[in-house]
């Protein structure tokens, strides 16, 4: 076994100060000159976001104050405020991604970007080598094929730990380095620690080799982008020199089980209008994602350095989800941070089963989270706040929505039939409730079961205003009965995702999730006991609910959350269900129209792995 192979280019040291977060900071290198602001669209996504929680925060304040509003009633008031604020501005949003596809801007005439000096960076940690190397030629050739102005050449940067696995992984880059066209640059290191892990695997490459590179293209083990799409991305950012960070809209490919169908139909139907809206209101001052984004390599040195977190105990502790913060630390400088969804033809993957979405959830929870600590910080701009605080809300919610739930079954179906007793005012230590037995209990699951569903159908509505055929998911009633099945199983999945959420946030909180261990992107096969094991409170929580509506205790249009808790542990072992049975449930139009970039990136992850299992010969690209 090979054990120090190292295939890299002279360094280039560039030095990366940690930042301050006490202090403010502007990059010198910043050119002056004004981007247009983005001021009349968040009008638009905030305020009616806003007035249609304070009007149903009114009316509901008004069904309750007819006795006073005690302090029970103001939380749950609270509670339903709050959420259905986040479920109206996803609202609001959406349909801002609907006008703004609609529009038909005129393209501006610009002419020649200067040609930049790429480098593709792909951090590894023991992945599957044949499947990380079969996409990096794949991309290498696709840009070579596409013969533009930059210069790109590709790194691996591998943190590897499993000796078994970086034995193949060096074998797989000297294997494919000899079949390699000429002109094309793969480059490989494995470094002997892996401090600090991705956010250290990253500033090791910037520290050591980023003086001579324009400009880094940030991906994950799962990427895969077209040469039209890195070049896209390219001559964005040379074409503006105050922007520090692109971020592309990377679909789901791939999808082979239910639950990563159901993903990867959800985010190519209803994630483009949603993305559209999202990225008229960030204007300049967008996030990052972590991957498939092109940054300035020496904006991002000189102004996204991360320090350690001190706890209260005193140890130091490393930023999890760092790339929000690294948006937040480049807007902070003064550098733009855009986002570009109308760039197609960049992908990643997605977990294929339930049980392996929790496991990535619980990890990105543990460092959004950590967030909330960053939120006082000196410097960063409001947007950059807002970005920080709604990637933690999106944990936060879910031990609120079970509050919410909690409390509105007990609220039952009437003032005879509930599971708390309302006595009268003459019994002044429990609250007494408004009439909600039917009209106004039934309106407000109402209004909150449609809001929910709202983003799902504009979503459709907005596909043909980005170029997608409906026609392109195998016809029009074959794309209708994929979104009635995403639909139905959103609808089942979402309350166990609830739950698993709130499990996430509790051990977090009680530092029960420890540390950041590597996603498992195959997926795994989850037994009985394992399924038990994880699924126990849905299954508790929905039995007992079950339990209420049988005897009147609870509202019967609590059924749907009901059953699907109860039956958290069939569901969940039908999330990994794949082949056949996954293609009928929900159908995708990549089934129909595979993009060419996927089926040579499969070819030669095959080839790759057939060389390194020693059942094959690598072919000499032409």
């Amino acid at each position: 076994m090979t054990q120090d192979l190292h295939i890299m280019p002279p360094e280039a040291p560039l030095a990366m100060p940690a930042q301050d977060f006490r202090a403010d900071f502007r990059d010198a290198q910043v050119p002056h000159g004004k981007h247009p602001s983005a001021g009349f669209w968040r009008a638009l996504a905030f305020s009616p976001a806003m007035a249609a929680t304070l009007g149903l925060l009114w009316v509901m304040t008004d069904w309750f104050g007819a006795e006073g509003i005690n302090l029970i009633e103001a939380i749950l008031l609270a509670l339903i405020s709050f959420n259905f604020f986040w479920i109206s501005f996803t609202v609001c949003t959406v349909l801002l991604g609907m006008v703004s596809l609609s529009r038909q801007e005129q393209p501006k005439r610009e002419g020649r970007p200067q040609p930049l000096r790429v480098a593709l960076l792909m951090p590894v940690y023991n992945e599957v080598p044949w499947n990380v190397l079969g996409n990096a030629r794949t991309m290498l050739e696709d840009l070579q094929a596409r013969s533009g102005r930059h210069h790109y050449a590709m790194f691996i940067l591998s943190d590897t730990r499993d000796p078994e696995i970086a034995a193949q992984e060096q074998a797989s880059i000297e294997a494919l380095r000899t079949t390699l066209a000429p002109g094309l640059e793969l480059y490989y290191r494995r470094r002997e620690e892996n401090t600090d892990r991705k956010v250290g695997n990253i500033a090791d490459w910037v520290s050591r080799w980023g003086a001579d590179w324009d400009a880094m293209l940030v991906m994950d083990a799962d990427s895969l982008m077209t040469g039209r799409a890195i070049m896209r991305l390219t001559d964005s950012l040379a074409r503006d020199p105050g922007a520090g960070l692109i971020q592309s809209y990377p679909q789901l490919i791939g999808a082979q089980s239910v639950f990563a169908r159901m993903q990867q139909f959800a985010n190519g139907v209803y994630g483009i209008a949603f993305a559209e809206g999202l990225a008229r209101w960030c204007g300049q001052e967008g996030n990052y994602w972590g991957h498939n984004a092109i940054i300035r390599t020496k904006a991002f040195a000189s102004s996204a350095g991360l320090p350690k977190l001190r706890a209260l105990n005193g140890q130091e502790k490393l930023i999890m989800s760092h790339d929000f913060v690294e948006a937040g630390l480049l807007r902070r400088a003064g550098w733009a941070v855009r986002f570009l969804p109308r760039i197609r033809g960049s992908y990643e993957e997605t977990p294929p089963t339930l049980i392996d979405h929790a496991l990535r959830d619980r990890r990105w929870c543990q460092g959004n989270l950590q967030h909330l600590k960053l939120l006082g910080s000196t410097g960063f701009r409001a947007v950059s706040r807002f970005h920080m605080f709604h990637g933690a809300v999106g944990y936060l919610m879910s031990p609120l929505w079970f509050a919410l739930l909690v409390m509105w079954a007990l609220i039952g179906q009437g003032e005879d039939a509930s599971v708390l007793h309302y006595f009268s005012p003459d019994n002044p230590l429990f609250p007494q409730w408004p009439e909600m037995t039917e009209t106004r209990h039934v309106l407000i699951i109402l209004v909150m079961y449609a809001m929910l569903l709202a983003p799902k159908v504009l979503g459709v509505l907005a596909l043909p205003l980005s170029g997608v055929r409906y026609s392109d998911f195998g016809g029009g009633s074959k794309f209708l009965t994929s979104f009635l099945a995403e639909v139905i199983l959103s609808i089942l999945y979402a309350p166990i995702l609830m739950v698993q959420q709130m499990i996430a946030v509790f051990r977090t909180a009680l530092g029960l999730q420890k540390g950041w261990s590597p996603q498992a992107r195959d997926g795994g096969t989850y037994g009985l006991k394992t399924l038990i094991l994880c699924h126990t409170l849905e299954t508790i929580s929905g039995l007992a609910l079950s339990v209420g509506i049988l005897y009147g205790l609870v509202s019967i249009w609590l059924a749907p959350i009901a059953i699907s808790l109860a039956l958290a542990i069939p569901l969940s072992a039908l999330s990994g269900v794949s082949a056949g049975a996954a293609r009928r449930m929900v159908g995708m139009k990549e089934d129909f129209h595979e993009p060419a970039i996927t089926r040579s990136a499969r070819r030669h992850r095959d080839e790759l792995k057939r060389v390194i299992e020693g059942k094959g010969v690598m072919t000499p690209a032409e």
